[in-house]
C-alpha cells in the first residue's frame, strides 16, 4: 500500500512521534475530558438542532490506544490517546490535551459519519453528499500546533456534482482492505474505491436492477437503503448484503477488491469445496457453476494453480484483477425466510410485526452462523440466520464493462446486476431437501426471532435505527435510536449450538437497556452523535456514547455471564412467619434463651434429713449442692449478662432506627395530611372538567357529520394503501426520480465525451462497440419505463390525495 502525501517541510520528529503524548500530559476519566466537558453549554446544542433526523456517528476506534472525535463546530479531528483498564480494571482514561488533526481543505459539507481503516492510517469523513478521506499523518501547524492532514475528496464527480442529485446512503471500508471504500448510493449502485490508484472514478461498480422494469408492484422495491460485507466465513467473504426500503435482501457474491490480502488456508477450502461437491455432482448446472467459481478463483488467485510446484505455501495471498468477459454477477435474492404450510407468502420477507420500512442493516459472524439484521422504522428489529451456504452465481450473456490498460489488465469493471427469476423459490420445512449444493440456489433465512424495542408510538415521523456489533461479545448487538441504547443478546445459533452439541430449543434473545435519552414522558429524546464499543485483551467491555451536546458517557459492559442459562430457584415458599422469624437479628442465642440446663440432682440417702448441717456428710451434701448451682445457674448467669452487655450498642442502634422510621413515618403522614386538600381541589377540579367535556361530546354528537357510516371493508383496505403509500411508496417514489434526472443529466453532459473515446478505440473491436451500444439503449429504454411507471405512480398517489381531501372538505362544510 502505497500513499503520496506531498508534505511540505516535514519534521521527521514529529512523524516519528510516539501516538502517546508524553510532554505536559495528564491522564483524566475519559467522561470527564476537556474536548467534552468544554463543549457543554458553548452553544452545542444550536449544532444539534439542526439535523436531528441525520444519523450520526462521530467516534471512532483504532482497536489499540487511540480514540477518535469530530468536532463538528470546530470542524476539527480529536486524537485522544486512551488507557483501557487504569487506574481500575473497569474504568477508562485519557490523556490532556487531546492532539487536533485539521483538514488541509475546506469542508463544504455537514460529517455524519466518521471511519478508521485497519491500519489506523486513514479515516472518512462522510456526509449526505460529499465523502472524503483524511490521511492521519501530516505536518504540524506553527499556529496552533495542530497536524495538518491532507484530505482529498472521492468521487467528487458523481455525489459532491450540484448538477447530481445522488445521495450517499452508506459508506464503509471493506474488511479485507485497507485502500478500498465500498459506497451504496441512491442511484441504486454500488461503488468500490480503490484510494492508491484514484479517488475520483471508481474500480468496481455494480448496477443494481431488483425487479425487471415495468414490473415493479411498489416503489420501496426499487430503493436502497443500507448494505454490508460479508465475514470470514466461506464465500461470505466475498459478498456485499444489500438491503432495500421494502425489506428485501440482496446478495452480490463474489466482490473482490483487486489487490485485497486474504488468508491462504480460506482460499484453499473454498476451492476444494468447489472441486468436491461441484465437478463431482451429476448435475450439469452443479458443473457449470462450480467450473466458472473454479476458473474464477485460479485467474484471481493464480497461486491456486500453481500450489504443486512450489514446496511450500505462502500464509497470505493477494487477489488480482479479473472479470469474466461474457458473464455478470446476478442479484441474488430476496432472500426468503423457510416458511411451514399454511403461512403466508408474502411474510417470507418481512415480519408480520414489522412496521414502517426498512432503514439499516447488520450482518454478523457468531462462530459458524451467518445472522442478518434489519431494523425497521416501527422500532423492531428482525434477527435471521442464512440456513445455507453462498455461492457465486453469475448470468452468461450478460457482458460487463471493462477499463483496461495498454498491457490488456483489467483497471475497473461496470456492469448490470439483475436477478434470475428461476431461483425465486420459498422453502417449506416439510418439503424434502434435494442435493441443491452449486445449484445457484439462494439460501434460505431461518427466523430466529423479531425483538420489538418498544419505543413511543410516532405519528409525525418514523424512528431511525443503528446498529453494531460487540467486539469482545459477537452475540451481544447495540441497536442505537432517538430513545437510548438497547442491547440485545442471542441465545440461540443454530449451527454453532449443533456443532457443541447442544440439543436445545430456540431461546429469544434477551433485550436489555443501556442508556435512555429520555428525561421524563413528556420530554423529547435526545440524539446520540457517537458510539463506539471498546474491549481490552482481558476481557473487559465498555461502552462510549456522546449526546448532542457533546457529553461523553462511559459505560462497563458484563459479559461473562451473559450467555449464562437462568437458574430457577424451585424452592417451597417460605413462610410469614419464617420470614418474620429469618429477618428479626439474634440478640441472645437460643441456647441462652432456653434457659440453663436441667441437671438432675445426685441421689440422696433416705437419712439425709436427719442428718445435721454441721456434720460432715451435711457438709459434704451442701458442698455438692452448691457447685452444681454455680455450674448450672452461676455461670449461665454469667453469660446472659456478658451477652446483654456485649449487644447493648446494637440494641441501642436498632431502637434508633426504629425510632428514626417512627419518626420518618409520622413525616410522612403530615405531608399526607397536609396534600389532603389540594388532593381534594384536584378532584373537584377533575370532576368539573369531566363534567364539561361530556356537555361538549353531547353538543359534537349533535353535529351532522357524527352520524356518518363507518367505512366498509374496500374502503379500510384502501385507506390502508394510502396510508402506507403516503409513508413509504411516496418518498422511495421521489427519490428514484430525482436519481433518474440526475443520472440523465449525467448522461447527457457525457454523451458527446464517451462517444469521442468510443471512436478511439483499436480497430478489430467494432463488435464490441455495437453490444455495448445496444446494451446502453436497453438500459435508457429501462430507465424510461421505470420513469414512465414512477410518473403514474405519483399521478394516482395525487389524484387519491385530492379526492380524499375533497370529501373531508364537504363532510366539514355540511
Amino acid at each position: 500500500m502505497r500513499f503520496s502525501f506531498e508534505l511540505a517541510e516535514s519534521n521527521q520528529d514529529d512523524s516519528r512521534r510516539s501516538l502517546t503524548p508524553k510532554e505536559g500530559v495528564q491522564w483524566v476519566p475519559l467522561q470527564n475530558h476537556p474536548v467534552f466537558t468544554s463543549a457543554v453549554g458553548s452553544g452545542a446544542t444550536a449544532t444539534a438542532s439542526a439535523s436531528v433526523r441525520a444519523v450520526k456517528n462521530l467516534l471512532a476506534w483504532d482497536g489499540a490506544s487511540r480514540l477518535y472525535y469530530w468536532d463538528s463546530n470546530k470542524q476539527c479531528l480529536h486524537r485522544i490517546s486512551i488507557r483501557l483498564g487504569e487506574p481500575e480494571p473497569t474504568s477508562i482514561v485519557a490523556a490532556s490535551p487531546s492532539k487536533v488533526l485539521q483538514a488541509d481543505v475546506e469542508l463544504n459539507f455537514v460529517v455524519n459519519k466518521i471511519s478508521i481503516n485497519r491500519n489506523g492510517s486513514a479515516l472518512l469523513l462522510a456526509g449526505s453528499d460529499d465523502l472524503c478521506v483524511m490521511y492521519l499523518y501530516g505536518r504540524t501547524s506553527s499556529k496552533d500546533n495542530s497536524i495538518i492532514c491532507r484530505t482529498v475528496s472521492i468521487g467528487s464527480q458523481i455525489y459532491s456534482n450540484e448538477s447530481s442529485a445522488i445521495r450517499i446512503l452508506q459508506v464503509s471500508w471493506h474488511p479485507y482492505s485497507d485502500i478500498h471504500v465500498g459506497i451504496l448510493s441512491s442511484d441504486s449502485v454500488f461503488r468500490l474505491f480503490d484510494l492508491s490508484s484514484g479517488v475520483m472514478q471508481p474500480e468496481q461498480e455494480y448496477y443494481l436492477q431488483p425487479v425487471e422494469p415495468g414490473r415493479s408492484r411498489n416503489a420501496a422495491s426499487i430503493c436502497p437503503v443500507d448494505f454490508s460485507f460479508g465475514g470470514d466465513h466461506l464465500w461470505d467473504r466475498f459478498s456485499v448484503f444489500v438491503l432495500f426500503s421494502d425489506g428485501s435482501v440482496y446478495i452480490l457474491c463474489p466482490v473482490v477488491p483487486f489487490g485485497s490480502v486474504y488468508k491462504w488456508e480460506s482460499i484453499l477450502e473454498m476451492y476444494g469445496d468447489a472441486h468436491t461437491f461441484g465437478l463431482k455432482s451429476a448435475n450439469s448446472v452443479a458443473v457449470n457453476n462450480s467450473n466458472l467459481a473454479i476458473s474464477w478463483l485460479e485467474a484471481t488467485f493464480p497461486e491456486l494453480a500453481q500450489q504443486g510446484t512450489d514446496g511450500e505455501n505462502p500464509s497470505t495471498i493477494k487477489a488480482r484483477s479479473h472479470a469474466l468477459f461474457d458473464a455478470s454477477l446476478a442479484l441474488q435474492g430476496p432472500l426468503r425466510k423457510v416458511c411451514r404450510d399454511g403461512e403466508d407468502e408474502a411474510l417470507a420477507v418481512r415480519g408480520a410485526e414489522c412496521e414502517g420500512r426498512a432503514v439499516s442493516f447488520l450482518y454478523n459472524l457468531v462462530s459458524k452462523d451467518s445472522i442478518l439484521v434489519t431494523a425497521w422504522s416501527g422500532g423492531q428489529l428482525q434477527i435471521d440466520a442464512l440456513a445455507d451456504e453462498i455461492q457465486p452465481v453469475w448470468i452468461t450473456g450478460s457482458a460487463p464493462r471493462l477499463r483496461v490498460d495498454s498491457h490488456d489488465h483489467v483497471l475497473g469493471i461496470a456492469m448490470i446486476c439483475e436477478p434470475n427469476p428461476a431461483e425465486l423459490s420459498i422453502v417449506k420445512l416439510d418439503q424434502p431437501l434435494d442435493n441443491s449444493v452449486w445449484l445457484g440456489h439462494l439460501p434460505p433465512l431461518l427466523r430466529l426471532a423479531i425483538v420489538d424495542l418498544a419505543l413511543p408510538r410516532k405519528i409525525e415521523s418514523s424512528y431511525l435505527i443503528t446498529m453494531y456489533v460487540d467486539p469482545l461479545m459477537p452475540e451481544r448487538i447495540y441497536s442505537l435510536h432517538e430513545g437510548g441504547v438497547d442491547s440485545i443478546v442471542l441465545h440461540f445459533l443454530p449451527f454453532t449450538s449443533q456443532i457443541n452439541g447442544k440439543d436445545e430449543s430456540i431461546k429469544t434473545p434477551s433485550v436489555h437497556p443501556v442508556l435512555c435519552t429520555c428525561q421524563g414522558e413528556t420530554s423529547s429524546p435526545s440524539p446520540l452523535y457517537g458510539f463506539v464499543s471498546l474491549s481490552d485483551s482481558f476481557g473487559y467491555s465498555w461502552v462510549v456514547v456522546v449526546t448532542s451536546t457533546q457529553e461523553c458517557v462511559v459505560l462497563e459492559m458484563k459479559t461473562w455471564n451473559l450467555l449464562l442459562p437462568i437458574q430457577v430457584d424451585k424452592e417451597k415458599p417460605i413462610s410469614l412467619e419464617e420470614q418474620k422469624e429469618k429477618d428479626t437479628p439474634n440478640i441472645i442465642s437460643k441456647e441462652l434463651l432456653g434457659g440453663p440446663k436441667s441437671v438432675l440432682a445426685p441421689q440422696a440417702s433416705p437419712n439425709l434429713r436427719s442428718v445435721s448441717a454441721d456434720s460432715i456428710e451435711g457438709r459434704s451434701a451442701l458442698h455438692q449442692y452448691f457447685k452444681l448451682f454455680h455450674e448450672n445457674y452461676v455461670e449461665y448467669a454469667h453469660k446472659v449478662y456478658f451477652e446483654l452487655k456485649h449487644h447493648g450498642p446494637q440494641l441501642k442502634r436498632i431502637i434508633d432506627d426504629q425510632h428514626a422510621r417512627l419518626n420518618e413515618a409520622q413525616q410522612k403522614i403530615l405531608n399526607v395530611e397536609t396534600k389532603q386538600s389540594m388532593l381534594e381541589e384536584r378532584i373537584d377540579c377533575a370532576v368539573r372538567l369531566q363534567n364539561s367535556l361530556e356537555q361538549r361530546l353531547q353538543h359534537l354528537r349533535s353535529l351532522p357529520g357524527a352520524h356518518k357510516k363507518p367505512l366498509s371493508r374496500a374502503e379500510r383496505e384502501f385507506k390502508s394503501e394510502l396510508d402506507q403509500f403516503t409513508g413509504v411508496e411516496l418518498d422511495a417514489l421521489q427519490a428514484s426520480i430525482n436519481t433518474l434526472r440526475g443520472r440523465l443529466r449525467r448522461y447527457t453532459q457525457s454523451s458527446k465525451d464517451n462517444l469521442a473515446n468510443q471512436r478511439r478505440k483499436m480497430p478489430g473491436r467494432n463488435h464490441m462497440q455495437d453490444a455495448q451500444i445496444s446494451q446502453l439503449k436497453s438500459s435508457l429504454a429501462k430507465l424510461s419505463l421505470v420513469n414512465s411507471e414512477s410518473s403514474k405512480k405519483v399521478k394516482l398517489v395525487e389524484s387519491a390525495l385530492k379526492g380524499k381531501e375533497s370529501s373531508i372538505n364537504k363532510t366539514i362544510s355540511s
